[in-house]
């Protein structure tokens, strides 16, 4: 049996680690709103770090490291794709919405803001078709403990 750490004192970058690297292109069962937006939340610091760097290659007039700056930013972000709509799916699978509405990004403005809508509500308390309550399963896998 595999011993996690207690996710209700995961900090940002433990959020993180577990989109990117526990669940890179897991499109199947549900994430809390504190993994989405804390995957979120890492993910605009780490762009704006990024920028900083390529600007100020920019500034310095320093080609070398305005390239290298904008270079990274690129494959940081192609890297990230796949991650991110899986969270975004497995976030809209913890509102019990099908993945499939991911596909409302297409519809300009519009569909942008309905997707903020949905992986801004609450969980389902319960299971739903796409899994148990994230936030109950570390409790259960507890419980259990002993039971077996």
């Amino acid at each position: 049996m595999k011993i996690r750490k207690d996710e209700q004192n995961f900090t940002m970058l433990d959020w993180y680690k577990k989109v990117i690297i526990d669940n890179y292109a897991n499109f199947e069962g549900r994430a809390r709103r504190s993994e989405y937006w804390y995957y979120v939340l890492m993910n605009i610091i780490i762009t704006v770090l990024l920028y900083f760097i390529t600007i100020a290659g920019i500034l310095a007039e320093s080609p070398i490291i305005a390239i290298t700056g904008g270079g990274i930013i690129v494959i940081y972000l192609i890297g990230i794709i796949i991650p991110t709509i899986a969270v975004s799916v497995r976030r809209l699978h913890d509102t019990n919405k099908t993945g499939w509405l991911y596909l409302l990004n297409l519809i300009p403005s519009v569909g942008g803001l309905v997707l903020l809508i949905f992986y801004c509500i609450e969980s389902d308390n319960e299971s739903n078709q796409y899994g148990p309550n994230p936030k109950l399963t570390y409790s259960e896998d507890i419980n259990s403990i002993g039971t077996e």
